[in-house]
């Protein structure tokens, strides 16, 4: 775990020695070697560590960097990774950390406190310099981190907030030669590689093939008991195979080991003569978070800004449907802007239903008619005639089929939808930018302790921010802004349920789905201990069959 925010420390713990995993979750019988092929589905916007958004880059990134600390799998307690101990003062506000000796970089310096200095420092640096403002919310609360030895750390708070151990703890550190201040070439390399002390280096990129991962023999994790039975595969090469189709189809014939499933894919594309025998299909539950995809509305347009438009729409949504359709009735509608499983989640907060009248009803007191005859409702905006028409990005052509039954109902209203497909690295350009009206667009499972200011605080939309809606209600980033205080897990609950429900009931957002199950396909060559832990799959600790 790295850059992702996870859980609460307790403020009053004087200290926390982590010495105590000797337990392995893999298998000590495991053999070394082979190449796993894993289908990464799209290729990340870019390699660099530091501006990459997207979560390909970051499956990636998982593999080559490190951190401070990771969580365990299946109890979600920190674990020592790049340090070996750390303590927390009896405020909560100062934790040091003793870096691990025989650390290394991949071109084979060593690693030192200037490193994780620096890692900090470029989050924060506030010309926005090495472009991580998508960063910056979760470690505005850090004043400085701080060298007390070429081996030890000290990390300082300006104030309280629930996360901060977290944070530090989970701070994927960089190399300072190598990412400080590259010159214009290096740069550009950097953009198809990284430098890391992972237990993989980045040995090829291809954007039509591929990149391809080759173990790091000198990695530190080999040495200590709780890793020892880890990244077990020679060689990582990851694909580019969004279609679920052809995915499954290479993985029928071995060339593919591992899969991510939809829920349509598990239960209609999975059913072939080689499904049991050679390739094998999983569904399973765990506690982790759960991630949504969401139409979401460009507020800084003129006819977005309504509500009762947005709420009209919402209504033209016939989510039932496509869950029966498309999902066999295993996901749940979603009602807000996290998962509803969640304990943060209000569950007093209603989903909006696929109504017709009541979406036309809506449209006509909002002063949407049909001036012209031309089967498409229309309105004066701000002195001129605006059409009710509109285009969602879409960056996956499997939703287009979701957004078509939309587009189908909609028509019946008087609305026009157009859906437009975008490449992935020009989705993320259009959105960086704000050119959209609307995007289909998904966020990844996050945190399981929730701290929503990097999707809804209104501070989160400037330099290139994750608010790319420009979302702003000042009750709630007041709200948020007092729940990133609460070290009280119950107070926190109570504040983020207000939140769950202000902007639910601001309908900045159509929620789609929450899913119930997780689903994926393997090889008969794959093995595992198990099917999933508590918080993660767990492929670090699968390995091939010799």
């Amino acid at each position: 775990m790295r850059m992702t925010i996870k859980m609460i420390v307790s403020l009053f713990a004087l200290f926390l020695m982590a010495t105590s995993y000797a337990e392995n979750l893999g298998n000590p019988n495991a053999p070394k070697g082979g190449t796993f092929l894993y289908n990464l589905e799209s290729v990340p916007t870019t390699m660099h560590p530091l501006s990459s958004t997207d979560a390909y880059g970051q499956v990636v990134q998982d593999y080559v960097l490190d951190s401070l600390a990771q969580r365990h799998p299946d109890t979600y307690e920190w674990v020592p990774a790049m340090a070996s101990s750390w303590t927390i003062s009896k405020d909560g506000k100062v934790f040091e950390f003793v870096l691990r000796d025989g650390v290394k970089w991949h071109d084979g310096k060593p690693l030192t406190a200037e490193d994780v200095k620096f890692s900090f420092d470029a989050i924060v640096e506030p010309t926005n310099k090495y472009k991580t403002a998508h960063m910056r919310p979760y470690y505005e609360d850090i004043e400085k981190v701080e060298i007390l030895a070429p081996n030890k750390v000290r990390f300082t708070c300006k104030k309280t907030y629930f996360q901060n151990f977290a944070v530090a703890a989970g701070l994927a550190i960089l190399p300072k030669h190598v990412y400080e201040n590259p010159s214009k070439e290096e740069e550009k390399k950097l953009n198809k590689t990284i430098i890391g002390t992972g237990a993989y280096k980045v040995d090829t990129y291809d954007r039509t093939k591929g990149i391809t991962l080759k173990r790091n023999t000198d990695w530190w994790g080999y040495n200590v008991d709780f890793y020892k039975n880890t990244q077990n595969y020679d060689k990582i090469l990851m694909k580019f195979v969004k279609e679920d189709t052809i995915a499954i189809t290479m993985i029928e014939k071995e060339e593919l080991d591992f899969i991510s499933l939809s829920t349509e894919a598990y239960n209609k594309k999975t059913s072939g003569a080689r499904w049991g025998k050679s390739a094998f299909k999983v569904k399973y539950e765990s506690k982790a978070a759960k991630g949504y995809a969401f139409l979401g509305f460009n507020l800084n347009e003129p006819m977005f800004k309504s509500k009762k438009l947005r709420t009209a729409l919402y209504h033209l949504v016939n989510r039932e449907l496509m869950n029966e359709k498309f999902l066999f009735g295993q996901s749940e509608l979603a009602n807000g802007p996290w998962y509803k499983q969640s304990e943060y989640a209000n569950p007093d907060v209603k989903p909006i239903l696929f109504d017709m009248k009541k979406a036309m009803d809506l449209l006509s007191e909002d002063g949407w008619k049909d001036t012209d005859g031309d089967q498409i409702v229309d309105k004066m905006i701000d002195g001129q005639k605006v059409k009710l028409s509109f285009t969602i990005l879409e960056p996956l052509q499997d939703f287009v089929k979701y957004l078509t039954v939309f587009k189908e109902d909609a028509k019946k209203a008087g609305v026009d939808v157009n859906i437009k497909y975008v490449e992935w690295n020009t989705f993320i350009k259009l959105l960086d930018e704000r050119k959209f009206q609307m995007v289909r667009l998904a966020w990844g499972a996050g945190s399981v302790d929730i701290d929503p200011k990097q999707i809804w605080h209104s501070s989160s939309y400037e330099q290139q921010g994750s608010n790319f809606i420009n979302y702003n209600n000042p009750k709630v980033d007041k709200l948020i802004d007092e729940a990133r205080m609460a070290i009280e897990k119950k107070d926190r609950v109570k504040l983020l349920r207000d939140v769950y429900k202000m902007i639910a009931d601001d309908v900045p957002y159509i929620f789609f789905f929450n899913s119930r199950y997780g689903y994926y396909g393997h090889t008969k060559r794959l093995k595992r201990v198990k099917d999933t832990y508590n918080y993660t799959v767990g492929l670090s600790y699968w390995w091939l069959e010799k």
